[in-house]
């Protein structure tokens, strides 16, 4: 009987030592973001631009207020299916995650367009931040 209780006290603590890695693990896995610097994320939004622009929905959608916003839900854009149905809200992790690998993150989307670099991606997403609030007054990036 006592070898029961030992086997069953190994048991526990194996699994709150397992539990406490997971919890560990998850803590540590959120993206951690380089500062970006919004006036390299203005130039390499250019070649964003190709596909989007701040105001307007092109061959993709407007970014003006794009943190906070439900992906799939600009007025007036033939969004995928995929993107439609998605839970994702744009902020920074999710920004990131689609800046890297959009197939990844949204299988079936119509993006295919991904940023290598972190610091580029990091440097788009303060872009973003700053010159796509809803002010429209706010510069479009100058060529």
């Amino acid at each position: 009987m006592a070898q029961a209780q030992s086997i069953g006290s190994v048991h526990r603590r194996t699994a709150g030592a397992m539990i406490l890695a997971i919890a560990a693990a998850l803590a540590h896995s959120q993206p951690s973001f380089a500062a970006g610097d919004a006036a390299h994320g203005e130039r390499v939004y250019r070649q964003c631009m190709a596909c989007h622009t701040l105001d307007k929905n092109a061959i993709g959608p407007k970014h003006r207020d794009v943190f906070g916003r439900k992906a799939g839900s600009v007025a007036g854009f033939d969004y995928s299916a995929a993107l439609k149905s998605s839970s994702i809200v744009w902020e920074e992790a999710t920004l990131d995650a689609w800046l890297t690998n959009p197939q990844a993150l949204v299988p079936g989307s119509k993006m295919f367009f991904s940023v290598g670099s972190a610091q580029d991606r990091a440097d788009v997403i303060a872009y973003l931040k700053d010159k796509a609030r809803g002010d429209t007054a706010a510069a479009a990036p100058r060529e």
